[in-house]
């Protein structure tokens, strides 16, 4: 014979299973069970190198429609010639700046845009980047896709990976993924990814960082202009069924 606390507990637990509560948000769960599998395959990427919040920044603009290595070794021209502070490079002749970046590509018009950047950093915030940390986020990113060749991936990635704001770089390989996974539409632009991924996952820059370059990852090693999927780790997430192409 059941106890008498205990039948009188079962009405009290029933009724409290019927209380609806807030609308759990699949898509965020799924989000994470990506984050997931893909650190449990690549393990954390230590993104973005750099010795300062500086030397991060000028990389981010450096290695805009070029190869990371091409990139680093404008980064490292800069450092051998001490300009790699706002005020070094500020004062610098532009054609010296201009030299040492030639290994990055295209090295007149990134002199132009670093300089500007640096320009803005040393106006706004005094060159420095704990100003830029505890600025209002909005303004703060607006201003930036202000200055002259800095586009929303790349500034984005200054605010995340200099200055440690929670902001999410959907580049085209987080498009790919996510579009592929039925998580985006094949069009989504730029702007939409960005915003669906904030508005799903918690407001984190070290999330946000991770994800970033873990979907760089499987988008470089799996996810392919032709797919492998077969061996890659989110092929559950498809359930059984092909990529959307």
């Amino acid at each position: 014979m059941m106890a008498p606390s205990m039948r009188s507990a079962r009405p009290a637990l029933s009724a409290w299973r019927r209380i609806p509560g807030p609308p759990r948000d699949l898509v965020r769960a799924r989000l994470l069970r990506l984050y997931r599998g893909l650190l449990r395959r690549f393990g954390p990427q230590g993104w973005w190198p750099g010795r300062s919040p500086f030397e991060i920044a000028a990389g981010a603009i450096l290695t805009q429609h070029t190869a990371w290595s091409q990139a680093a070794r404008a980064v490292a021209a800069l450092r051998a010639r001490r300009l790699l502070t706002p005020r070094a490079l500020a004062a610098a002749p532009e054609g010296v700046v201009a030299e040492a970046i030639r290994p990055a590509g295209t090295y007149r018009l990134k002199t132009r845009r670093l300089r500007g950047f640096t320009a803005w950093l040393l106006a706004r915030f005094g060159g420095r980047f704990e100003g830029m940390r505890r600025a209002p986020l909005g303004p703060v990113r607006r201003e930036l896709l202000a200055v002259p060749g800095l586009g929303p991936e790349t500034v984005d990635a200054i605010l995340l990976y200099a200055a440690g704001r929670p902001v999410f770089v959907a580049d085209a390989y987080a498009r790919r993924v996510l579009a592929r996974h039925r998580l985006l539409a094949r069009t989504a632009d730029y702007e939409t990814a960005r915003e669906f991924v904030q508005a799903h996952l918690p407001s984190d820059p070290a999330l946000f960082n991770e994800l970033h370059a873990l979907l760089v990852a499987v988008g470089k090693t799996y996810c392919r202009a032709i797919p492998l999927c077969a061996a890659c780790p989110l092929r559950r997430d498809l359930a059984g069924r092909p990529p959307r192409l």
